[in-house]
């Protein structure tokens, strides 16, 4: 499961959340719960928009500590991060020709805002950069 640390810092009226991956996310909560929710709209946000605009995605950072806890990224940004990172250099249209699908559909895959694999799909890609899927509910 992909996700990133959040450091988390009780205040006078409730708890401030902060990613050091991302130094422009911050968000708030009047409870630890809250906090961690809305942790996890605001770094999923981030990432949909850095995603649509291209930007890099920063890997994970190796954060420890007590105020730490780690924020998950949800299973549609995820899975269009790793395609993205699995494709590295190579381009859609290469990937959409081995999977022997329009680029365009290919595309949508990357796009956390559009995508929604069937699992067979997904076999189907991981078996195109030799891989194989691992599902599971946590």
């Amino acid at each position: 499961m992909l996700s990133y640390p959040a450091r988390i810092k009780k205040d006078a009226d409730g708890y401030l959340v902060t990613f050091p991956d991302f130094e422009n996310v911050m968000t708030y909560g009047l409870t630890m719960e809250e906090a961690l929710l809305n942790a996890e709209e605001a770094l999923n946000g981030c990432l949909e928009s850095d995603f649509e605009r291209n930007f890099k995605i920063a890997e994970p950072s190796h954060v420890n500590g007590r105020n730490v806890h780690q924020v998950p990224v949800a299973p549609h940004v995820a899975v269009a991060i790793m395609l993205r990172t699995l494709r590295a250099e190579r381009s859609q249209m290469e990937i959409a020709k081995q999977l022997n699908i329009a680029y365009q559909v290919y595309q949508r895959l990357e796009n956390p805002r559009k995508a929604n694999p069937t699992i067979k799909t997904l076999e189907k890609i991981a078996k195109v950069f030799g891989r194989r899927v691992e599902l599971g509910f946590v």
